[in-house]
């Protein structure tokens, strides 16, 4: 159960309003499109130092790390938010204030995130807190899509053994996601001879090679038990209106909140290829990314640390949070048997939209509830 806010820990939160709405706004005018990190990082790191913290790192998978007195080897507790979005540009975005609510691509997923978990790392460092075990703070790297949860398994292996439990701030804060979501994502490409749309008409066409086998694809029918997804995201190929497609490609994935579900649509994925395979057409798969399941998680601990958060949830938004499965950085640790939990800090809509947007209201209450699981491991 999650105990009261401490009253130093409330009041350092109250006192620093405006620097997290500062921090925020400096935070989303960083691009940081996922496996490009090095901006957000950089800036990261620096300001961790500047608060005082002696020891941060950047590794080699682009995550800033900052170890409160972990001795090696013993147990360290993992809080951690992404610093990477899923969008591309290159270029700053230009955050807009209106109504209440802050806009920016990124925002809330997971800017707001990444800046109170920043601002709660300062409090740890400029007190010096002692802790129950070693606490890593992490702002880590490729949580979205392909990034393919990069920077927490670099975490995991390079910290392997000694991580406790992890926390990972991303979303809002009325839902909680205790269990994985896995899949699988592939790149599909096909080819044939091609040719002229004339001279070679009777040819094997690759686009509609491709659109037959979509088609297959579609026709599975999935697991009852629990839930498994399957979706072509993206397709593209040819050369001309008057060229017989020599290649066409697809971006294909499924999910499912069981290793049973995702066994079972790896098996039809795999049919459905090499029967198109037999046909003596070439079909090159590139996996892409590929996101575990739960694996062998002591459901006591991981009630324990559920419980502990959506405590703290309900102690300062007034209700309890929805329990839900999803894809998150807590994917990995769970899937080696370490108990993780996934929330939010704030309020908000739009994720992955460039309407993306926070209620500026919603942050006090969001970091007041990240701090109250914080606490648990303050001594």
């Amino acid at each position: 159960m999650a105990l009261p806010l401490r009253d130093e820990l409330k009041q350092y939160l109250q006192n620093s309003q405006q620097q997290l709405t500062e921090l925020l706004l400096a935070l989303c005018q960083i691009p940081a499109p996922s496996h490009h990190e090095e901006q957000r990082a950089a800036f990261c790191k620096q300001w961790l130092e500047r608060q005082g913290a002696k020891g941060v790192y950047i590794d080699e998978a682009l995550n800033v790390v900052y170890p409160h007195r972990c001795r090696e080897e013993e147990p360290v507790t993992v809080f951690m938010a992404h610093t990477d979005t899923v969008f591309p540009d290159t270029e700053p975005f230009v955050p807009q204030q209106k109504d209440g609510r802050l806009y920016c691509p990124g925002v809330g997923d997971d800017t707001a995130n990444l800046a109170v978990l920043m601002l709660l790392a300062k409090y740890v460092i400029q007190n010096d807190c002692p802790v129950k075990n070693g606490l890593l703070f992490v702002c880590n790297s490729c949580e979205e899509g392909l990034g393919n949860l990069k920077g927490s398994r670099q975490i995991m292996a390079d910290y392997a053994g000694r991580v406790h439990e992890l926390i990972s701030l991303d979303g809002y804060y009325l839902g909680l996601c205790d269990m994985p979501v896995g899949s699988m994502r592939y790149r599909v490409t096909l080819r044939t001879e091609g040719g002229h749309s004339y001279g070679d008409f009777g040819n094997r066409n690759a686009i509609e090679k491709l659109s037959s086998m979509i088609q297959t694809l579609y026709t599975v029918r999935v697991p009852q038990a629990g839930k498994t997804t399957y979706n072509v995201g993206e397709i593209s190929g040819g050369t001309s209106v008057n060229t017989i497609a020599q290649s066409a490609s697809m971006l294909y994935e499924f999910r499912s909140d069981s290793r049973e579900g995702l066994s079972f649509m790896k098996r039809f994925f795999t049919s459905v290829v090499e029967s198109y395979r037999n046909m003596d057409l070439e079909v090159e798969v590139e996996l892409l990314g590929e996101r575990p399941c739960m694996g062998d998680v002591d459901p006591v601990a991981q009630k324990v640390l559920a419980d502990l958060c959506a405590d703290a949830i309900e102690q300062h938004a007034g209700k309890q949070p929805m329990r839900m499965p999803g894809s998150t950085d807590c994917n990995i640790p769970l899937s080696l048997g370490v108990p993780a939990c996934c929330f939010g800090v704030c309020l908000g809509g739009g994720a992955h939209t460039r309407g993306e947007y926070i209620e500026l209201d919603s942050l006090p209450v969001g970091a007041a509830i990240a701090a109250t699981v914080l606490q648990n491991w303050l001594a």
